[in-house]
């Protein structure tokens, strides 16, 4: 019998078809928790950013690095504008 896990679909498949090895969740904060370079972790942001959806980048992500991130990564046009977007409505303290 299938745990209700097993049953979910995988959305980290999405974004990392070609590297399979990032498609286990817990592998992947597993790696991110080790402190990989700063390269890979932009490359990583970058596959979240581009073929990931919101509810899951901000899983591994916090608005905070995304937006220190968002103008060195080189993503599509469309995927900036909607991050730029998200980051203006939610980005901001509770205080402003």
């Amino acid at each position: 019998m299938k745990t209700k896990e097993q049953d979910s679909i995988n959305t980290l498949k999405a974004i990392f078809w070609d590297y399979p090895q990032f498609t286990d969740r817990v592998q992947l904060v597993a790696f991110l928790k080790n402190k990989p370079s700063v390269k890979v972790r932009r490359w990583i942001l970058y596959r979240f950013l581009e073929h990931g959806r919101v509810v899951d980048t901000l899983n591994y992500f916090n608005l905070d690095e995304i937006k220190a991130n968002l103008s060195l990564l080189k993503i599509t046009p469309y995927a900036r504008n909607k991050w730029k977007r998200l980051i203006e409505i939610y980005g901001r303290s509770e205080g402003e």
